[in-house]
C-alpha cells in the first residue's frame, strides 16, 4: 500500500529538487500511459527516497548520540530529526531510543534497526559508487575535517588542484582540534579527517600521506637564530611556546625532547599553529614547528627558521571509517593527497 508522500517543511532542497525531477518526467511519446499510473510511480519513488533519508537520520543519530549533530549532518532542524525518529517508532510500533537528559541509549529494537539500516545504506552507497565508476563520473560532496596546521598550509593547493580537475565535486573543509577530527570521522559527520601523528583505532583506516620536516622557529634577534643548525640538547632550559599538552604534536615533541634528556620551560601553550607563531614573533620563546608552516614569516623576516640536527619529521595521514563506502570522488581525492604538489 502506498502512503501519500508528505514533504517536510524543512526538507533539504536537494530532496525536493529530486522529487521535482522525477515528477517532471513525462511518459515516452506514444506510450499512452495513464497519468494516474505515472503519479503512483512518482509517489512510490519519492516515498522510497524518504525512507532512505529516514534510516540515514536514524543511523546518524545513533552514531553521534546527538540530535544537534544528526540535524547538522542532514541539513535539517532538530525538530525534523525528532519527527523522523517518532515516525519510525510509530511505523515499527517500538521504542527505538531511551531518552533522558543524562543518557542516550538505543533500545534492543533500536539496535536491530540500526544494524539492518547500516547494511541497507552501505549497500545503496556501494551501488551508487559502482554506477559512477561505470559511467566514469566523479561528482558529489566530500566533507573534510582537518587540524589547523594541515588545513591552513598543506591542504589548500590540493583542494585547488582537485577542484580544477573535478569541477562537479564540492569539498567542504572544517578546521578542528585533533580530537574533534577523530570524533567527526567516527561519528560520520565528515567523510575524511586529516591529522598529524595518527592514532591507531580499530574502527579507522589510516592512510599515510607524507612527513613534514620540523624546524626551530625563533625571533630573528634570538641567539639561536644565528646558527646554521641546532641540536635538541641546545634547547635545554629554553623558554618554549608549545601546543596544549593533550594534542598529539605536543605529546610527540615532549617524547622527542625527553629522549634527548632535554628539559624546557613551557611559557605559553596554545591549541593552534597561528597563535604559536604570533607568540614567537613577539620573542616570548622558541617553538618546534613544521617548516612549511612558517615559510611566509621567514620570507617577511618576522621569524627565523633553524634546521634541527638529525631527522625530525611530523607524519601526516588521512583517516576514514573502515566501514565507509568511499565514493569515486573521495578515492580520487585521497590518491591526490598522497602525491607531492
Amino acid at each position: 500500500m502506498l502512503v501519500e508522500a508528505q514533504i517536510p517543511a524543512d526538507a533539504p532542497q536537494a530532496r525536493i529538487n529530486e522529487f521535482g525531477r522525477i515528477r517532471g518526467q513525462s511518459a515516452p511519446a506514444g506510450a499512452g500511459r495513464p497519468q494516474a499510473l505515472i503519479d503512483c510511480q512518482v509517489v512510490f519513488l519519492f516515498n522510497l527516497i524518504m525512507q532512505f533519508e529516514s534510516l540515514k537520520v536514524f543511523c546518524d543519530l545513533a552514531e553521534t548520540r546527538s540530535f544537534t549533530k544528526a540535524a547538522q549532518i542532514n541539513s535539517v532542524s532538530q525538530s525534523a530529526v525528532s519527527q523522523t525518529i517518532s515516525a519510525l517508532e510509530r511505523n515499527f510500533k517500538s521504542l527505538l531510543i531511551e531518552r533522558s537528559k543524562k543518557n542516550f541509549r538505543l533500545t534492543t529494537e533500536g539496535e536491530v534497526l540500526y544494524h539492518y539500516s547500516k547494511e541497507i545504506l552501505q549497500t545503496y552507497d556501494a551501488i551508487h559508487s559502482r554506477m559512477q565508476e561505470i559511467k566514469h563520473v566523479i561528482s558529489g560532496d566530500i566533507r573534510v575535517a582537518t587540524v589547523y596546521s594541515i588545513g591552513l598550509y598543506d591542504l589548500p593547493p590540493y583542494v585547488k588542484h582537485f577542484m580544477q580537475s573535478h569541477p562537479d565535486v564540492n569539498i567542504h573543509v572544517e578546521y578542528r582540534r585533533s580530537n574533534q577530527v577523530y570524533e567527526g570521522v567516527l561519528g560520520n559527520i565528515v567523510d575524511l579527517g586529516l591529522v598529524a601523528y595518527p592514532a591507531p583505532d580499530p574502527k579507522l583506516e589510516i592512510v599515510p600521506l607524507r612527513k613534514d620536516r620540523l624546524v626551530l622557529a625563533c625571533h630573528p634577534d634570538h641567539a639561536l637564530a644565528k646558527l646554521k643548525s641546532v641540536r635538541l640538547k641546545a634547547l635545554n632550559g629554553q623558554k618554549v611556546i608549545s601546543f596544549e599538552p593533550d594534542m598529539p604534536t605536543r605529546k610527540a615533541l615532549d617524547k622527542m625532547l625527553k629522549g634527548q634528556g632535554v628539559t624546557v620551560e613551557h611559557v605559553m601553550e596554545f591549541d593552534n599553529i597561528e597563535t604559536v607563531k604570533r607568540a614567537v614573533e613577539l620573542d616570548c620563546g622558541v617553538a618546534i614547528v613544521p617548516e612549511t608552516n612558517i615559510r611566509q614569516e621567514v620570507t617577511k623576516q618576522t621569524l627565523a627558521s633553524v634546521p634541527l640536527e638529525g631527522n625530525h619529521f611530523r607524519p601526516l595521514a588521512a583517516i576514514h571509517r573502515k566501514s565507509k563506502v568511499l565514493s569515486p570522488a573521495i578515492r580520487h581525492f585521497i590518491a591526490l593527497l598522497k602525491k607531492p604538489i
